[in-house]
């Protein structure tokens, strides 16, 4: 994309109204505009990332054996008071009437559709297990809505739910969606770490959510600092492997990390005192094993091996995705801007044209350009008539992870410029060889 032609409306200064660096940098980096409190217009730049990062969600869902689909954001009220839920909820449900008079809402979860779709089309175990999910958009009428993405009313989510004979097989279900969540979070360049925490109103006993270690989380964390150690990293997983899966959970969960809904302060002072941390933290997902909580009341049962029915074992699980890219800002900017992860990066490279007119230098860069693409990269290139100083101000603050600059002087020896944005280190090479390196660098990055 070259950005004479692209829709880019960044700002020079901070704007007023944000009061943490993520939503104060989406908006100088024009990848957000309010609608409404806690409403957002998702402009081409934030609009890429968010595509980038549902995509890694769809990835590893697929991987783990779960089956994509799509719900709609309004919802029968009758289907919520079949399970219970409709008055409980609060006033975070935006509820409405169609033209009809028939109650309505705007969809905050899904449990109640998503069993009202299975009981309609399975009857028998042997159609077990079953994990359906969808990336969809969500509503619920914060009091307060406020630091941007992170806590707006509308918001995009990935919501699964799972469905077993057993609740052994549920468990295994629970643990195959930790895995697939930390395998989700490492690719984006986040540590999230799963923490006992407080089920709300979904229900159930076992539930673990995702926290993002950062100073402006709205979460008060409890934990052992060496969990801040453990990786997934690029094991190899079969999620069949009800063992393996147990295996990952447990190493991930041994240590002791929770939210101070739960946290237990004579647990706790079992850690090594040198490794005991309280810090803030990011919610970016969570998951729930709630058994027959809807089944039962639902009627959401199948015919098991005995020819008995019984109802089903659910779980649900979900991930953040718009609040998401809240928390990789939060946790990779500096003061000149966001600092992209290169699994979620926008664009895969900014190229900055020292001298746009210059013939030479022209070529140049339309010649990497064209190499890039050829390679599957996205390149980002500044051929605006602009200083070099607004033109990397630019590239710093959307924090596109490498840029490569070219100039006529580093091309009388045949050199461009290659710049890492995390380290600010720069490395003069051949137009080729960074081309090359690029390519090196993204191929790792890929799931």
């Amino acid at each position: 994309m070259r950005l004479s032609r692209y829709f880019l409306p960044v700002l020079k200064e901070d704007p007023s109204e944000a009061s943490i660096a993520s939503h104060r940098l989406m908006l100088r980096a024009g990848m957000i505009k309010q609608a409404a409190a806690g409403i957002y217009s998702w402009l081409p730049l934030g609009f890429k990332v968010l595509k980038r990062i549902e995509q890694i969600v769809h990835e590893e869902q697929q991987r783990a054996g779960h089956i994509p689909m799509l719900m709609p954001t309004l919802q029968s009220a009758d289907l919520w008071r079949e399970s219970g839920r409709y008055d409980d909820y609060g006033d975070e449900m935006l509820r409405i009437k169609d033209r009809h008079g028939r109650d309505m809402l705007y969809g905050p979860t899904n449990e109640e559709l998503i069993t009202d779709i299975f009981r309609a089309h399975v009857n028998s175990y042997k159609d077990l297990p079953l994990t359906l999910y969808h990336i969809q958009w969500k509503f619920r009428d914060e009091v307060r809505p406020r630091f941007g993405v992170m806590r707006g009313r509308e918001f995009l989510m990935k919501d699964g739910y799972n469905f077993d004979l057993t609740k052994e097989d549920a468990l295994h279900a629970y643990n195959r969606h930790l895995v697939s969540y930390i395998r989700s979070y490492e690719r984006m360049g986040l540590q999230a770490i799963p923490m006992r925490a407080d089920s709300g109103p979904i229900g159930g006993d076992d539930t673990h959510e995702f926290l993002v270690l950062a100073e402006t989380g709205e979460s008060e964390v409890f934990y052992d600092s060496a969990v801040t150690d453990i990786r997934l990293g690029a094991r190899d997983i079969d999620y069949d492997d009800v063992a393996q899966c147990r295996g990952v959970m447990e190493e991930f969960t041994a240590l002791y990390a929770r939210t101070d809904e739960t946290h237990d302060e004579t647990v706790f002072a079992q850690v090594p005192q040198d490794r005991r941390r309280s810090a803030r933290g990011i919610e970016v997902g969570q998951i729930f094993y709630f058994g027959t909580k809807y089944s039962d009341p639902m009627g959401a049962s199948v015919v098991g091996p005995d020819g008995t029915r019984t109802p089903v074992h659910m779980g649900s699980h979900g991930i953040g995705v718009s609040r998401l890219l809240g928390a990789i800002i939060e946790a990779n900017h500096d003061e000149r801007g966001i600092i992209w992860p290169e699994g979620v990066t926008p664009f895969h490279v900014g190229i900055v044209n020292l001298k746009q007119g210059d013939d030479q230098a022209d070529a140049a860069c339309d010649m990497l350009y064209s190499a890039l693409v050829a390679k599957g990269l996205e390149p980002l290139y500044d051929d605006r008539e602009e200083r070099a100083g607004g033109k990397f101000a630019t590239m710093d603050l959307i924090g596109l992870p490498w840029r490569i600059t070219v100039g006529p002087r580093g091309l009388k020896t045949g050199v461009v410029e290659l710049t890492s944005r995390r380290t600010g280190e720069s490395v003069e090479m051949t137009p080729e060889a960074a081309v090359a390196r690029l390519a090196e660098i993204y191929a790792q990055t890929q799931g």
